[in-house]
């Protein structure tokens, strides 16, 4: 048997809000920032790597208009 992996800092910190009872809008309305914060996230992280390749709009045109090989 494995031995159990300690929490990560995100993992308590959910933790601390499910000891709140919140209404179905509000769950609703925390799962859509978690979700908004990991889009900008990810977001962000895209256009860094964009940026660091040196990559265009003509890129991104050549790309979608490349022959399935």
């Amino acid at each position: 048997m494995m031995p159990a992996q300690p929490l990560t800092n995100l993992q308590q910190e959910i933790l601390k809000l499910y000891a709140q009872q919140v209404s179905a809008t509000d769950l609703l309305n925390i799962r859509a920032l978690i979700g908004e914060y990991f889009a900008q996230r990810l977001t962000k992280l895209a256009d860094q790597a964009w940026e660091q390749q040196g990559w265009s709009e003509q890129t991104m045109h050549d790309w979608l208009n490349e022959e399935n090989q």
